[in-house]
């Protein structure tokens, strides 16, 4: 089957599936559970700190992981940005060239 339909095959499950449940904050739980360990798993591997400080820590591993997410988004659009312009600058370039070669052509048959 091809993965097109694979995809389109998916999604309609996936809508049926949404479209059966009642309680979506108490469905998607465990994964937002298991975000949210995951950073308390990274300060605090051997459940050493106060559930507090842990969880403390923990926010602030989370903050840091979407604010690094968030610069690498910038940085990934910038240099979109910038690529976008050069290519602009040499598709103009490249047609005042050619003007400029016209311009000559028409010159010297003058």
């Amino acid at each position: 089957m091809p993965s097109n339909e694979r995809a389109l095959i998916a999604r309609i499950a996936a809508h049926e599936s949404w479209a059966r449940t009642t309680d979506r904050t108490a469905r998607t739980e465990p994964a937002r559970r298991a975000a949210l360990d995951r950073f308390e798993n990274e300060v605090d591997p051997d459940r050493v700190l106060p559930a507090a400080e842990r969880a403390r820590r923990a926010e602030h591993a989370r903050k840091a992981y979407f604010t690094r997410l968030a610069l690498r988004s910038a940085q990934s659009r910038r240099k979109a940005s910038e690529a976008r312009r050069a290519a602009v600058a040499h598709d103009q370039a490249a047609k005042d060239a050619e003007a400029e070669l016209s311009a000559v052509d028409q010159a010297q048959a003058g």
